[in-house]
C-alpha cells in the first residue's frame, strides 16, 4: 500500500499531468464599450493562465476605451475613412432614436446591414486572413451578437466558444425555454406569468423568432460573397455549433431556468480586487460623513451622447440628496449654462469596482448594463435602474423584481421622479437586504467566474471538444425536436381508427337492422 509521502506526490503530480499546454487562443471583438471590455477581460484571464491569447478588434469603433497596459497580443484593424463615417453616422442615428424612446427593430436592421457590409472588409483582408491561418489557433472565442466573429472562425475552420455579454434569452442558441415560465426576450416579463402574461409570452416567441430571422438575414450577402455555394453556413445553425457557450450572468439576478451541458454561466468576471481609491475620491467621500454617497454610471452610450436636458434633470435630482454624488460624466462636456450642484463631482473616469465596494455607498445609479449589474450585486449594493437600449430594459425588469432597486424609463426622467426614486431606495431596507442576498449567493459559488472560464475552456482543449456535452437535439429538425411528427403520425392513426370504428358500426347496424325486418317478415 501506498504510504503517505506516494500519496501527497500523487496527488501534486496527477493534476500537473493533466494541465494542457499553452494553447493559442484567438478572441474577436468587432464591438465597443462594455462588449470590448468583457473581450479585454476574458483575454487576460485566459492569458494569465498560460494560454497565448491574441485579440482582434475593430479600431474604428468611438466606444472603445483609452488603450490601457495589457500582456496578450492585440490586431487592431479598420476600415475606409468613408465606410466609418457610413457606419457612425447609422450608429448615432439608432442611439439618438434610442435615447428619445423610439428604439426601433426597423433601424437596428438597418445598423446590422452595415456591420455585415463591415464584416466583408474584414474577410476580403488577405494580409489579416493570412495572418490568422498561419496561426494555427487551437480555439476562437466569438460574441453572440457579433455575427461576423462566427463567421470569421467558421472561415479559418477552427472550433469556437461563444460569450453571451447579456442575460439568458437575447440569442436562440438551443437552450429548452419552456414558454410556461421562460420569459421570451423583449417580453419584459418576469418567470411567474399568469395566463394573460403566458398568452403574451406564446405570442412574443414568434415575434422574437420572426426578428431573429430578418437580423440573421442582413449577412446573407457576406455569407454568398465569401463561402463557396453548398457550403455556405447558416448564422442560427453556427450559434448552436459552439461548443460552449459562457453566459455573462448569474442566478443570483437571471431567473432559474434549464440549462444544456455545455452553458456556463460566469457573470462577474469583471469584478477584480478591490485597490484603496484615490485621495480625490476618499476626500469627497468623507464630507459627507455617515450620509454616505451616491454613484452614478450610466454607460458609455449615454457618456458620448449627453443630452442636456437629461443632465440638467439629473443635476437638479441630486441636489435634494444629503448624499454626495460621484458620477460618471464628461466634464468637457458639461453644458456652460447648467450649474454644478454643490454635493456632485462629476470625472471622466471612475473607480467602479472600487467605489462599489466602499463601506459608505449608499446607491447605485445605473444604466442597467450586465457587467454594472454583476458588479454591484459582488459588492451587495441597491440599484436604481435607467435603461437605454435593448438588454437593459430587460435587465431593470430583474432588479425590481429581485428587490435589488427601482426602476426609471428614460423618458420619465424628470428631477422629482429621480430624486424620489433615489431616496427610496436609499431609504427602505429591504433593497440593500436583497442586494447583500444576492451578494452571498453570488460570492458562495465554489468556483469564481474566472476559475469556471478558464476551467472548462481547458476541458474542451483537453478533450478536444465538446461534443458529449451537447445533446443530439441541436441537430434534429425543429419539427422532430418538438415531436410534432409523432403527435401528426398519433393523430392519423387516431383518425383512420376512429373511421374504421365507424365503419364498421354502420356495417354491423346495418347488418341488424336487416336482420330485424326479415325476422319480421
Amino acid at each position: 500500500m501506498a504510504g503517505p509521502r506516494a500519496l501527497f506526490l500523487l496527488g501534486f503530480l496527477v493534476p500537473a499531468l493533466l494541465l494542457p499546454e499553452a494553447a493559442k487562443i484567438l478572441t474577436v471583438s468587432s464591438l465597443g464599450g462594455s462588449h470590448y471590455l468583457l473581450f479585454d477581460r476574458v483575454s487576460q484571464i485566459l492569458q494569465d493562465h498560460g494560454h497565448n491569447v491574441t485579440m482582434l478588434h475593430y479600431g474604428g469603433n468611438i466606444l472603445i476605451p483609452e488603450k490601457k497596459e495589457k500582456t496578450y497580443q492585440a490586431i487592431s484593424w479598420r476600415l475606409s475613412e468613408d465606410h466609418e463615417k457610413e457606419i457612425k453616422k447609422c450608429f448615432d442615428f439608432f442611439v439618438t432614436e434610442a435615447l428619445h424612446g423610439r428604439e426601433a427593430h426597423e433601424n437596428f436592421v438597418k445598423l446590422m446591414e452595415q456591420l455585415g457590409t463591415r464584416c466583408s472588409h474584414l474577410l476580403r483582408r488577405s494580409d489579416i486572413m493570412h495572418f490568422l491561418k498561419n496561426e494555427n489557433f487551437d480555439l476562437v472565442f466569438v460574441e453572440a451578437f457579433d455575427f461576423c466573429s462566427f463567421l470569421l472562425a467558421e472561415k479559418l475552420g477552427k472550433p469556437f466558444v461563444s460569450l453571451l455579454p447579456t442575460p439568458f434569452g437575447s440569442a436562440d442558441f438551443g437552450l429548452p425555454s419552456p414558454l410556461s415560465y421562460v420569459p421570451v426576450f423583449q417580453s419584459l416579463l418576469t418567470d411567474r406569468m399568469d395566463f394573460w402574461g403566458r398568452v403574451k409570452n406564446f405570442l412574443m416567441f414568434f415575434d422574437f423568432s420572426m426578428k431573429n430571422w430578418q437580423i440573421y438575414s442582413t449577412f446573407d450577402n457576406t455569407i454568398k460573397e465569401h463561402f463557396p455555394e453548398g457550403s455556405r453556413p447558416v448564422l442560427s445553425h453556427l450559434q448552436k455549433k459552439a461548443e460552449l457557450w459562457f453566459v455573462n450572468s448569474d442566478f443570483a439576478f437571471e431567473f432559474a431556468r434549464p440549462l444544456l451541458p455545455n452553458t456556463v454561466y460566469v457573470g462577474g468576471l469583471m469584478a477584480k480586487p478591490v485597490k484603496p481609491l484615490p485621495p480625490e475620491f476618499e476626500h469627497f467621500i468623507a464630507k459627507f460623513g455617515d450620509s454616505g454617497f451616491v454613484l452614478v454610471a450610466l454607460g458609455s452610450m449615454l457618456d458620448t451622447f449627453q443630452s442636456q436636458e437629461a443632465l440638467r434633470e439629473m443635476n437638479s435630482a441630486f441636489a435634494h440628496l444629503p448624499q454626495g454624488v460621484i458620477w460618471k460624466c464628461k466634464p468637457s462636456l458639461w453644458p456652460k449654462d447648467i450649474q454644478l450642484v454643490a454635493n456632485v463631482k462629476i470625472m471622466d473616469w471612475l473607480p467602479q469596482n472600487d467605489l462599489l465596494a466602499h463601506p459608505r455607498i449608499r446607491l447605485f445609479v445605473t444604466h442597467g448594463g450586465l457587467n454594472s449589474i454583476m458588479e454591484a450585486i459582488q459588492h451587495g449594493v441597491p440599484m436604481v435602474g435607467i435603461p437605454v437600449l435593448s438588454d437593459q430594459h430587460e435587465n431593470v425588469v430583474r432588479i425590481e423584481v429581485k428587490n435589488l432597486g427601482v426602476s426609471l424609463q428614460l423618458k420619465q426622467l424628470k428631477a422629482e421622479m429621480l430624486a424620489l426614486k433615489m431616496k427610496q431606495v436609499i431609504e427602505d431596507k429591504r433593497y440593500k437586504s436583497a442586494a447583500v442576498a444576492a451578494s452571498i449567493i453570488r460570492r458562495s459559488h465554489p468556483l469564481t467566474p474566472a476559475q469556471r472560464l478558464v476551467g472548462w475552456t481547458d476541458h474542451i482543449l483537453q478533450t478536444g471538444g465538446a461534443a458529449h456535452l451537447k445533446p443530439y437535439a441541436l441537430q434534429q429538425p425543429w419539427h422532430e425536436q418538438y415531436l410534432l411528427d409523432v403527435f401528426l403520425f398519433l393523430l392519423l392513426v387516431t383518425l383512420v381508427a376512429v373511421w374504421l370504428c365507424g365503419k364498421l358500426l354502420g356495417m354491423a347496424a346495418r347488418w341488424l337492422c336487416g336482420a330485424r325486418k326479415l325476422k319480421e317478415a
